[in-house]
């Protein structure tokens, strides 16, 4: 079955560790994904700049596919 535009793939982004002591740029990243305490989790479209965002802070979380 092909994709129409209305169709987007969306990630599960659910984040598994604490920011402390890490740096403060991580945690602003964590923020920009709308995560901010441990075992929060956000759908958030499958966009390169969320990629980007989720591999700045791929030891804090964990990520899922909806398809």
């Amino acid at each position: 079955m092909a994709k129409t535009k209305t169709e987007k793939k969306t990630l599960t982004v659910v984040q598994t560790s604490s920011p402390i002591g890490r740096q403060k740029d991580q945690r602003a990243t964590l923020i920009g994904l709308g995560l901010n305490k441990m075992n929060r989790s956000r759908q958030l479209e499958d966009t390169p700049s969320v990629r980007g965002m989720i591999a700045k802070v791929s030891h804090l979380v964990r990520v899922e596919e909806v398809s």
